[in-house]
C-alpha cells in the first residue's frame, strides 16, 4: 500500500438507532453477505490504506473481516467511567488521527453497501487537485467525502454528529461525478435495507480471511 495517498476511515460506530428490525443496520444480509462486509470489500479492493472506527460493541463484527491492526476501536468509557463522547464528528476525528501519516482521507460510512471500487480511486485521485473532493450522482452529493492532508487539524478537531458538513462550506470543493447510485444509498432504516436487498443479486457467501486461515491451519494440524 502507498502511505504517499490517502486512507479510507471506515466509520462504523453507530448506534444505528433509526433501524428498527432485529440486531444492528450493520450486521443485517444483502445478497447473502452483511452490510459491512459488502462495504469493507468494496474499501480494500481499492488497495488504500484503511481503518475501520468501530465500537466496542461491534468490534467482534468487524473483527471477523479485517485484521485488528486495522481497526480503532472506541471506548465507551473513559479511565474514569465517564461515558466517552460519541458521534460521526468524534469518529472521523479518532479514524484521521489514527492515520495522520496518510495525504488525505476517504470517509466512507459502513452502512453504504453499494459503493463501488471506482467510485473510491476517482475521489481518491481528485484529492490531487482539491483541497477537498467528494462523490456525485445524479447532481446530488453523495459519499466519500475526500479531505486532504492540509485539513488534518480541522478534522481532529471535529466533534459531535455533525461530521465534516461544515468544512465543504468553508474549503474548495470538487465535484465528482460518477456512474454510481451507491454514493446516494445507507442503510439507515427497515425500509432502506429492503430497497438494497431488492436491487443485490444473492451471491454465495464467500469465507473471509480469518475463516480461511483458521480452516487452513486446522487442516495442517489435522
Amino acid at each position: 500500500m502507498d502511505q504517499r495517498r490517502p486512507a479510507v476511515v471506515v466509520l462504523a460506530a453507530g448506534r444505528g438507532q433509526r433501524f428498527r428490525g432485529e440486531g444492528h443496520k450493520l450486521e443485517q444480509l444483502v445478497g447473502g453477505e452483511t452490510v459491512l462486509a459488502h462495504t469493507l470489500r468494496q474499501t480494500m479492493a481499492t488497495g488504500l490504506r484503511y481503518v475501520v472506527v468501530t465500537s466496542e460493541g461491534l468490534a467482534p463484527l468487524v473483527r471477523d473481516h479485517v485484521a485488528e491492526r486495522d481497526m480503532l476501536v472506541l471506548p465507551a468509557l473513559d479511565r474514569l467511567g465517564r461515558p466517552m463522547p460519541v458521534g460521526m464528528g468524534h469518529s472521523i476525528a479518532a479514524g484521521v488521527a489514527a492515520t495522520g501519516d496518510a495525504q488525505g482521507w476517504l470517509i466512507v460510512p459502513a452502512d453504504m453497501p453499494l459503493l463501488q471500487v471506482s467510485t473510491l480511486l476517482a475521489v481518491a485521485k481528485a484529492l490531487e487537485q482539491d483541497p477537498i473532493a467528494y462523490a456525485q450522482f445524479d447532481g446530488q452529493r453523495g459519499h466519500p467525502v475526500g479531505f486532504s492532508a492540509e485539513l488534518f487539524s480541522e478534522l481532529t478537531a471535529l466533534q459531535g454528529d455533525e461530521g465534516a458538513r461544515k468544512l465543504l462550506a468553508r474549503f474548495p470543493a470538487q465535484a465528482v461525478d460518477v456512474d454510481d447510485a451507491g454514493v446516494l444509498v445507507d442503510v439507515d432504516t427497515v425500509e432502506d435495507l429492503e430497497r438494497v436487498q431488492s436491487v443485490h443479486p444473492a451471491v454465495p457467501v464467500p469465507a473471509s480471511p480469518k475463516a480461511r486461515s483458521q480452516r487452513a491451519s486446522g487442516n495442517a494440524t489435522g
